[in-house]
Order: C-alpha cells, then sequence, then structure tokens
C-alpha cells in the first residue's frame, strides 16, 4: 500500500504541505492530511486554512509513510506534541519511511531518529539535528536509509518528487517531472 500521511499542525508551511500532497495525489498516491489536533481546520502560517482529513487521534497508522511539513509555529507544534514523537519512532521502527522538510526535521531530531543519519534542514536549524547525532549534508534533499529531508519550501517539488520515486519508482518521478514542467 503507497498510503501517505501527512501531519497537520497550526502554522504549518503552506508550499510545502500543498506541493507534496498535489505530486503525490498526481502520481496517484494515496494520501491523508492528519490533523495533530482535535480540530481538523489548520491555518498555516500564511493564513490559509486546509481541512485534515482526520485527527491523529482517529488515524489508523497503517500507512508506508509518513511526512512532515515545516514552517515554524507548525515545527514548534509538532515539537510539542509528543503522541506523534511516539508514532513517528513505532513508524521507523516497523521499517516504514520518514520524510520532514524545512524546520521539521527538528521533530525527528526530538523523537531520537537522526542519530548517524545524513540529513539536511532550513538553514539555522541545524544545530537541533547536530545535537541528536545527525550528519548535516548541503543538498536539497537528503535521504539516508529510512529517512528523507528537505531544505524548504523552494525544495518542496524535489523533496515531492524523491517520495514519488521511492514509492513508485524512478521513471513515475521523472515522466511527472517532466509532466509538471520541471525536468
Amino acid at each position: 500500500m503507497n498510503q501517505v500521511d501527512l501531519f497537520l499542525a497550526p502554522g504549518f508551511e503552506e508550499i510545502e504541505l500543498v506541493t507534496v500532497v498535489d505530486i503525490l495525489r498526481r502520481a496517484d498516491i494515496s494520501t491523508r492530511l492528519i490533523s495533530i489536533h482535535s480540530e481538523l481546520a489548520v491555518t498555516g502560517a500564511h493564513q490559509i486554512t486546509i481541512q485534515a482529513d482526520q485527527t491523529m487521534a482517529a488515524t489508523d497508522y497503517k500507512a508506508r509513510m509518513l511526512v512532515l511539513p515545516g514552517g515554524g509555529p507548525g515545527t514548534q507544534a509538532m515539537l510539542a506534541c509528543p503522541e506523534l514523537h511516539t508514532r513517528l519512532q513505532q513508524h521507523l521502527a516497523q521499517g516504514k519511511p520518514l520524510a520532514a522538510i524545512c524546520a521539521a526535521p527538528m521533530v525527528l531530531a526530538k523523537a531520537d531518529l537522526l542519530k548517524g543519519i545524513n540529513a539536511i534542514c532550513y538553514p539555522g536549524c541545524e544545530a537541533a539535528l547536530t545535537e541528536a547525532g545527525a550528519n548535516i549534508v548541503m543538498k536539497d534533499v537528503v535521504k539516508d536509509g529510512l529517512i528523507t529531508t528537505s531544505r524548504g519550501p523552494g525544495t518542496a517539488a524535489a523533496f515531492a518528487f524523491e517520495l514519488v520515486r521511492q514509492l513508485k519508482g524512478e521513471l513515475i518521478s521523472q515522466q511527472l517531472s517532466k509532466e509538471m514542467l520541471f525536468a
């Protein structure tokens, strides 16, 4: 199953969420938007409100991949959500991939999932990753084992195409990238 769950927290970065969801859905990858709080309507950092499909409490956690969009306030909300950290740990322990963009790799760091992992994040957030044992690699998108990280809003499409590559293969990722005029 290629189900992907993307987590929404108040103050998420809209480009990082919408771009990733759009590209995944164009690749026929089932996606669900999961609110980390009890409200389904979640407002992003630039006052765009997105309707989540369900809350964390109602989620079955059978997705193949979990994705965290960044955004300063959204990342702070995810950092303050121990239930999310536990879910991320359990997901990775099951051998399933995780992905985070912008400031959100700090959530993976807080969940103690980056020790010895090559990763990248939004400029200025690197200390949280290195303190957790990550190795910073200066690329737009970094995949190391089951963890994929990316730098920020300007890398959202490259991040999404990498997730498509992992879930549907190189050919589909390249074809979609060409169709969307990215390649």
